[in-house]
């Protein structure tokens, strides 16, 4: 169960999820039309928002009039969206800075205030759950497992359960495992090792499952975020 000041918080989320999809929607859709007249933009919104007013304005490039105003009410209905998930994410961010709990949630790497918030309304205190490892199979970031004549066999992550707040852990953690690339502390050390032995994607995820651990274990205990003193912390 989730007070009425959680469910508030997950509100604002989704609301910001879904002008966040929709706007890639948008995105994608006008590098497509884009595409058909043979402009092509890279992959990302920062190619489309750098590269779409200079499109608009070359006159060069036999856009008629009518697809060029089109082009152009698409792109505004892109900033708008733009506008929209700026504001929700100052709500989050605001939000954050009045919560002791997602301003502690906060202290571990690659969690911002759009992850701590997240992370604080869906597991409240963490009683919810035993240990760390049932919050790790909630949010769909331990292996599956096949055993057959009682030998278990690991697979790929389950990416079961909720899939948001799996992509934020996720999202920042790949930040985090760019930035160990070069430093040295006993953390740093863990994710280079593991990129090394694997690949940045997996060392990801396991920055991910590990950071969902520490967090319910700071919501449940209370407790201040230490970080590791050695390499295999």
């Amino acid at each position: 169960m989730k007070s009425a000041e959680q469910q508030d918080v997950l509100a604002l989320h989704r609301v910001r999820s879904g002008l966040v999809k929709e706007r890639t929607a948008q995105a994608n859709r006008l590098r497509g039309l884009l595409d058909e007249y043979g402009i092509v933009i890279g992959k990302g919104l920062a190619q489309l928002r750098k590269r779409l007013p200079e499109i608009l304005e070359d006159a060069e490039n036999d856009l008629s009039d009518l697809v060029r105003a089109l082009f152009a009410d698409l792109h505004g209905r892109i900033l708008a969206l733009d506008q929209q998930v700026a504001a929700y994410g100052d709500k989050l961010k605001t939000l954050n800075q009045m919560s002791a709990v997602c301003r502690k949630i906060g202290q571990v790497p690659g969690v911002g205030p759009i992850t701590a918030t997240a992370m604080a309304a869906s597991l409240g205190d963490g009683q919810a759950f035993e240990t760390g490892r049932q919050v790790s199979a909630w949010l769909g970031l331990v292996p599956g497992q096949d055993s057959s004549g009682g030998k278990p066999k690991l697979l790929g992550m389950s990416k079961r359960g909720d899939t948001y707040l799996r992509s934020l852990l996720i999202h920042g953690a790949r930040a985090v495992v760019r930035a160990a690339a070069k430093k040295h502390d006993a953390q740093s050390r863990w994710i280079n090792a593991l990129v090394q032995r694997r690949n940045a994607n997996i060392a990801a995820v396991a920055l991910a499952n590990k950071n969902a651990r520490v967090i319910w274990a700071l919501l449940r205990r209370g407790e201040d975020y230490r970080a590791p003193i050695s390499a295999n912390a």
